[in-house]
């Protein structure tokens, strides 16, 4: 496996210079050592870098992200014409490194999800997101590379919950009662229905929702991970980064029904256990971001509460 080196501003400038052609286009940032950069988030070796005022370099760390992002503007492209939110544009590609990609994009305007919060309209955009996914045409997402993949077991996911959940317990992070209303056979009962693949975003964390101000969803960045198959995961994903009740929402107006709905939300909740657990192994500090993901995966939502699962709405 081909071994990242680690990036600096200097590496990244000269292949903004090169891919911005000696920074043409570069929304005036640019002087004669070449565009200006910075990191899109702090760290020691940041994937990701703004270059001017209009574009943004992306680092790929390994090969499989690399072929990801290869197909990434072809899959781009073919969503476009079927969600009602912006998407990047490519610029340009080049390896930065051996077999290591780099792709410039240009930069949506607007906030991420973390920023600024979502909207009651900003739903109807995410509403409109989950729709359009669900017209895409499977088939031509797969023959560009996009790959199908299997829906996970929730049955699988609630045991290894029930297991963190007690490990959190321990720690006085959650109380393990909550999880008990997933029981095995509800586990059973919200299993993914056959016939239910569609394109899934398999990314709709809080940092690629481009959002205003205004609380609009603006646009949607991070396409490489896409994938065909379950839609409950992109409402779990949904949960995670704008909050349970939001993302049933969304997906209701989306005509999805109560199964997909809460699918999604306990996948999201099974998730925020097991990954918070893990990183509080060997009484690390967990980042906040996952307290926060498990309190909002965890806000309780009308559905649940009215839902008989042995008559669930079982529309896709």
């Amino acid at each position: 496996m081909t071994q990242a080196p680690t990036p600096t501003a200097d590496t990244v400038r000269r292949l903004a210079r090169t891919l911005l052609k000696d920074g043409a286009g570069d929304g005036g940032a640019a002087s004669a050592a070449g565009p200006g950069v910075r990191p899109v988030t702090e760290g020691p070796a940041p994937a990701a870098w703004w270059v001017g005022t209009r574009h943004v370099l992306r680092l790929a760390p390994d090969r499989e992200v690399s072929a990801r992002r290869r197909r990434e503007p072809r899959l781009r492209d073919l969503v476009r014409p079927y969600v009602p939110v912006a998407l990047p544009a490519g610029v340009a590609q080049a390896e930065w490194a051996p077999g290591l990609l780099c792709t410039l994009d240009t930069r949506l305007p607007g906030g991420t999800a973390e920023e600024h919060t979502v909207s009651a309209v900003g739903e109807t955009d995410l509403a409109g997101l989950l729709t359009g996914l669900r017209e895409v045409p499977a088939r031509q997402a797969e023959t560009l590379g996009v790959p199908r993949v299997s829906p996970r077991s929730l049955e699988s996911l609630r045991r290894a919950a029930a297991e963190a959940a007690e490990r959190l317990a321990a720690a006085d992070e959650f109380d393990p009662v909550r999880l008990k209303q997933l029981t095995p056979p509800a586990a059973v009962q919200l299993a993914a229905q056959p016939g239910t693949a569609v394109l899934v975003h398999h990314a709709l964390t809080g940092g690629h929702l481009v959002v205003g101000a205004d609380g609009r969803v603006r646009g949607v960045l991070g396409w490489d991970a896409a994938v065909v198959g379950d839609p409950a995961e992109d409402i779990a994903g949904l949960a995670l980064a704008v909050g349970a009740p939001a993302a049933v929402r969304a997906a209701t107006l989306a005509g999805y029904g109560a199964r997909p709905c809460l699918r999604g939300l306990w996948l999201a909740r099974c998730d925020t256990l097991t990954h918070l657990a893990e990183a509080l192994t060997g009484g690390t500090t967990a980042p906040p971001l996952l307290r926060t993901r498990l309190r909002r995966a965890w806000e309780p939502i009308m559905l649940e509460r009215v839902t008989d699962l042995r008559a669930a709405d079982e529309t896709p």
